[in-house]
């Protein structure tokens, strides 16, 4: 009797460590199968991942490039300077407006109150001698435009664009921030007879020429002469009056060549 016991506990025990040994195999397979089904998901968000840095960079990329194109355009440093050279790759501080705008005693086309009235000081003294000179020689010169500021030649750009095009626009008229006439320092002139036409036939009227010849001797040049249109960028202008000095004035005259070439700055 006692030796059946025994065998029966012993079946009993056998029993019960079979059933946790089962249970303890089932338990390491699905562990194992959790595990490879976490390994086989980890890439593809892993991909996911990358993929959404790549779509960051792009964006961040174009934006750069943006940013690349408006650094492109170099802010001079001394925008007060009657030397200042501003052009498609130079441009004025945000908010430059010269220090010393008046006007010239000279005959306007404007009406007086006019901001085109104005030009600065020293340009001012220099444009009145100028004048003077041409009456001596029988020539009645007309100012038409000067002094512009930056919304001004904002409209101004604009509105060319609307009407002709970005192509034209761009070889006549400077984007806002570039323009010359933002300077102070910049005049068109035009014959008293022909106040209304700034074209390039005006180097074919008496004043035209003259001022081709002796603009240079009161400190002016024909800032966009014909020509340079490659170096200054802009078509050839014989209107356009820039006050730099009677000395770099006449250099760039005996040289026959532009503001640009003279600082070194080629486009």
């Amino acid at each position: 009797m006692r030796k059946y016991i025994i065998l029966l506990l012993l079946i009993t025990l056998v029993t019960v460590v079979s059933g946790c040994q089962q249970k303890q195999y089932s338990a390491e397979n699905t562990d194992k199968s959790n595990i490879n089904t976490e390994h086989k998901s980890e890439p593809v968000s892993l991909m996911g991942e990358e993929e959404e840095p790549d779509q960051e960079n792009e964006t961040s990329s174009e934006e750069d490039t943006e940013a690349d194109k408006k650094e492109a355009l170099e802010v001079v440093e001394n925008p007060a300077s009657v030397s200042i050279v501003v052009n498609k790759q130079r441009k004025l501080p945000d908010g430059y407006e010269p220090p010393d705008l008046v006007e010239a005693d000279v005959s306007y086309y404007a009406p007086e109150g006019d901001p085109k009235r104005l030009i600065r000081q020293e340009a001012a003294g220099a444009l009145e001698s100028l004048f003077a000179a041409a009456k001596q020689e029988g020539l009645e010169l007309v100012a038409v435009s000067g002094y512009r500021s930056y919304q001004r030649q904002k409209v101004i750009y604009e509105n060319n664009v609307a009407a002709n095009g970005q192509e034209h626009a761009d070889k006549f008229s400077a984007k806002p921030g570039t323009s010359e006439h933002q300077t102070g320092l910049a005049m068109d002139v035009a014959s008293a007879a022909l106040v209304s036409v700034l074209e390039q036939s005006f180097i074919e009227t008496d004043e035209g020429q003259w001022l081709e010849d002796h603009a240079h001797e009161h400190g002016f040049i024909i800032r966009y002469p014909e020509g340079k249109e490659d170096i200054t960028g802009y078509s050839y202008e014989p209107w356009h009056l820039r006050y730099v000095g009677k000395d770099i004035a006449s250099e760039i005259y005996e040289a026959q060549s532009t503001l640009e070439e003279y600082f070194g700055l080629l486009p």
